[in-house]
């Protein structure tokens, strides 16, 4: 049962491991974008910026959303575009196996941290990979891989 012990972790949980879990996605698609040739800006957050480095920008409200834009990729085809967007799925399943792994074989301590890390790892990937239109301009990455493989067309990528 939930109790007072239990604010510390949530805490912990909402406000450093779910914003990593958040970075490494946002990083996943930068990444993917870097490799076909594109270029790639994002975002950590909501509300005012309190710091850029770059591309890169983190604003107030650092624990809620994230956000990856691409420019046209050197190498522009639906099975790029496709990866670019799987991209932040594939980093956090990838960090999630990583972590898990390194746990495993004693490497890193069992601990309730870790645990919260791979959860929410596989929280935001398998969400993200749930095609869903959260608004007019907004569209989960499931749901544009969708798009760019039935139709060709790209769509802005934000978590």
């Amino acid at each position: 049962m939930f109790g007072l012990k239990d604010l510390f972790p949530l805490f912990i949980g909402l406000l450093i491991i779910y914003p990593i879990v958040s970075f490494i996605h946002v990083l996943g698609h930068l990444f993917m974008a870097y490799i076909f040739g594109g270029q790639a800006s994002f975002q950590l957050g909501l509300g005012h910026q309190l710091i850029k480095f770059g591309k890169f920008k983190v604003n107030s409200l650092y624990f809620i959303d994230s956000y990856c834009n691409y420019t046209e990729l050197k190498w522009d085809n639906r099975i790029t575009n496709m990866l670019v967007y799987l991209g932040g799925a594939l980093f956090n399943i990838g960090t999630s196996i990583l972590i898990n792994s390194l746990v495993l074989y004693g490497v890193l301590p069992h601990h309730a941290l870790f645990y919260q890390f791979v959860y929410f790892s596989l929280y935001f990937c398998f969400f993200s990979l749930v095609p869903v239109q959260y608004s007019k301009t907004n569209v989960s990455d499931g749901l544009a891989i969708y798009r760019i493989l039935r139709y060709g067309s790209r769509s802005q990528i934000k978590n």
